[in-house]
């Protein structure tokens, strides 16, 4: 399903640019690239997210303990009463849980991403909510970095080192 609609997308794509050129409307041709750029920046930034945890995952399955790792897409989670579109990554190890979930905003009944943020993620630890984490993709001065968002709105950079945090959590 998930393919079709990639196909069916692209045939989209090809027709309306065609369209564009035919008119000449630069608005509609400019909004259409920077969505497509934002497209590739949220993806690659989720991207890293998910296989920074699973680099973290696979050093740590080379020694005495094994944890198992959940990977689905699509999925769909709600976040600040937005619907977003993206994965999960599940790490369990015993009872323990893990869930990394990543995504952003596709359509207009989505909801809209708060604090101009590209995508956004959540950590979150079974039984453990107080060590869960919220985090956003916004781009700093035209880079695009991670940042944890605290309660106080205080920004700051989220790297590998925070999710090797998590991860150490989730071991124990």
């Amino acid at each position: 399903m998930l393919k079709l609609m990639n196909e069916l997308e692209q045939v989209w794509a090809k027709q309306l640019e065609t369209k564009i050129a035919e008119s000449n409307n630069t608005d509609v041709a400019d909004y259409l690239n920077l969505r497509a750029a934002n497209d590739f920046v949220r993806t690659a930034s989720v991207k890293w997210l998910f296989d920074s945890m699973t680099e973290i995952v696979a050093f740590a399955n080379r020694g005495q303990i094994q944890i198992a790792l959940e990977n689905h897409s699509p999925h769909q989670f709600e976040l600040n009463k937005a619907n977003m579109v993206g994965a999960i990554l599940r790490l369990r190890f015993g009872v323990r849980c893990l869930s990394l979930e990543a995504g952003w905003t596709r359509t207009p009944s989505d909801g809209f991403m708060r604090g101009g943020a590209l995508a956004a993620a959540r950590l979150a630890h079974f039984g453990m909510k107080k060590h869960d984490e919220e985090i956003i993709l916004l781009r700093d001065e035209d880079f695009p970095n991670w940042f944890s968002v605290g309660i106080d709105g205080k920004r700051e950079v989220f790297n590998s080192m925070n999710l090797r945090k998590h991860f150490e959590l989730f071991v124990g």
